[in-house]
């Protein structure tokens, strides 16, 4: 399926990208993860009803609802933009209307990623560079305090990782590159067309 036809399965609208008329530079620009990249990351990686799934930048969530639907797991989309947050509201009104009593629950939250406390049923995050390596670290932080609060196995999933964010995982925390897939199709134009899939065991 191509994009228009994967939006209309989930009666969602997610196409495009936004410019952010942020005042802070630490904030990327929304775009969507490709429909075909979620495909491929899927085949080999498996998602299940009681995992808890966040989408740090989730813009007009997508990668939310893909998840949702296809896995059932509980989903959160965190996104501090007001429009796209907006957006994210109105794809899951269009989509409940098509996915009830689907599953886990999905959410969304506007708010910084930073400030977001992360729930002990949340063990999946989720980053398609979404913000600066500063705020990336802190995220990150937090989620390590939460698991020394309730421990359990966490995975961070970066699609189209940036230097910093790979150098900060391989040499500053306690995660470890568990699987890398690359997106076949694309690979060969851009080696940054893969996901990094690190874990952090019990």
């Amino acid at each position: 399926m191509n994009e228009k036809e994967y939006d209309n399965l989930l009666r969602i609208k997610t196409a495009g990208t936004l410019e952010l008329l942020s005042q802070s530079a630490h904030y990327n620009r929304y775009e969507a993860t490709p429909y075909e990249a979620l495909d491929e990351l899927f085949k080999t990686y498996e998602l299940h009803q009681s995992d808890g799934f966040v989408d740090f930048g989730c813009g007009k969530a997508r990668v939310s609802f893909y998840v949702h639907h296809r896995f059932g797991a509980s989903v959160t989309g965190i996104e501090m933009n007001g429009q796209l947050y907006q957006d994210a509201l109105e794809n899951l009104a269009r989509y409940r209307r098509k996915a009830k009593h689907r599953g886990g629950a999905i959410r969304f939250e506007r708010c910084f990623a930073e400030m977001y406390e992360i729930d002990p049923s949340e063990n999946t995050f989720y980053f398609f560079n979404p913000f600066s390596i500063q705020i990336f670290m802190t995220v990150i932080s937090n989620i390590l305090l939460s698991v020394e609060r309730e421990a359990r196995p966490i995975d961070v999933i970066l699609y189209y990782p940036t230097a910093e964010y790979v150098q900060y995982m391989d040499n500053q925390t306690p995660f470890k590159l568990w699987k890398e897939i690359k997106i076949v199709s694309l690979y060969d134009k851009n080696e940054n067309e893969r996901f990094l899939i690190y874990r952090l065991d019990e």
